[in-house]
C-alpha cells in the first residue's frame, strides 16, 4: 500500500487513469489523448460504460441528497472521489445545509489539483491525496481532523471506486470498508458500489485490459456476491443492494441502465 508520502506529484499524460477515463465518459475536460483511447477501446467490449458513467453519476448524487435531507447527514468523506464536475458532493450535500462539510479523497494528483483550485474559497470542503486504503493515513490528515467530527455520523462514499482495489486480506475492499466501518459511530453510513458481471468472460476482459492500461492501478471486475459481503454487518436501507440506477429514482422515468454486459452494484448501509 501506498502512504501519502509516496503518491505520484506528478501528471503524466501518456498512461490513462480511471479518474480521467471517467471524467471523459461524464463529459468533461480533464482527460488526454490516452485516457479517450482507452475508452474507445473498452467501449469496444462493454458499450454500455457511458449510460453506466452516467447513471452512477446521478446515484451519487441522490444518495448525498438522501442521506442529508432525510437522514440529516452534515459530513461525508468521499473515497475516489475523481475529477470535479457538475453536482459535486459538497454542492449537493451544502444545498441541503450549507454548513455540510466535505473531504475527497483520491490518489490521482490531477484530482488534487483541480479539486483544490475548484474549492479555493469553500472552507466547508477540502481535497486530498491518498490511497484510499490508507485508513489511518486519511482518517488522521490535518484537513479530515479539520473538517470531520468522528463523534457525530459520517457518510463514507466508496462509490465506482472499489474495482480500483486487488484483493488482500489486509487492503482488499473488505479489509478498507471493515477499518473504515469500525471508526465510524453508530448511525453512521457506508455507501459503497462497484463494477460486476456475472459474465465471466466481461469480468476477464476488462480486469486485465484496465490492468495493462492503467499499469497495474486495477483491481478487477467482481459479481453481485462479493459486493454483498461488504455490507456484513450493516442495515442495508431500502431497496436494498441493487443496479444503481434503480436505487431510489427521482421519477418513473429516471435514466436506466438498458444493457447488462457490467453494471454498477451497491447501496447504502447504516453501521449499528
Amino acid at each position: 500500500m501506498q502512504s501519502g508520502s509516496q503518491l505520484s506529484t506528478s501528471i503524466d499524460a501518456t498512461v490513462p487513469t480511471a479518474a480521467r477515463m471517467y471524467d471523459y465518459y461524464l463529459g468533461g475536460k480533464d482527460n488526454y489523448a490516452a485516457d479517450r483511447a482507452a475508452v474507445e477501446e473498452l467501449d469496444k467490449v462493454v458499450p454500455s460504460t457511458r449510460a453506466l458513467a452516467l447513471n452512477n453519476r446521478r446515484f451519487l448524487r441522490r444518495v448525498v441528497r438522501t442521506l442529508a435531507a432525510e437522514y440529516g447527514v452534515r459530513q461525508f468523506l468521499d473515497h475516489g472521489s475523481g475529477l470535479p464536475t457538475q453536482d459535486n458532493v459538497h454542492q449537493v450535500a451544502q444545498g441541503v445545509d450549507p454548513a455540510a462539510r466535505v473531504v475527497y479523497v483520491d490518489n490521482d494528483p490531477m484530482v488534487l489539483v483541480h479539486g483544490r483550485a475548484l474549492l479555493d474559497q469553500n472552507e466547508q470542503t477540502a481535497v486530498i491525496q491518498a490511497d484510499l486504503r490508507d485508513t489511518d493515513g486519511i482518517l488522521s490528515h490535518p484537513d479530515t481532523a479539520r473538517l470531520i467530527d468522528f463523534s457525530q455520523p459520517v457518510a463514507a462514499l466508496f462509490v465506482s471506486v472499489l474495482h480500483c482495489i486487488p484483493d488482500s486480506d489486509t487492503d482488499g475492499p473488505r479489509a478498507v470498508a471493515r477499518r473504515v466501518a469500525e471508526r465510524l459511530v453508530p448511525g453512521s453510513f457506508m455507501v459503497m458500489c462497484q463494477l460486476v458481471s456475472e459474465d465471466p468472460r466481461v469480468r476477464d476482459f476488462v480486469t486485465g485490459f484496465m490492468d495493462r492500461t492503467t499499469q497495474g492501478h486495477w483491481g478487477r471486475v467482481r459479481q453481485e456476491k462479493d459486493v454483498a459481503e461488504l455490507f456484513d454487518g450493516l442495515d442495508v436501507l431500502e431497496p436494498g443492494l441493487v443496479e444503481v440506477s434503480t436505487w431510489r429514482p427521482d421519477t418513473e422515468v429516471a435514466p436506466r441502465q438498458l444493457t447488462h454486459e457490467w453494471i454498477e452494484f451497491g447501496g447504502v448501509g447504516r453501521i449499528r
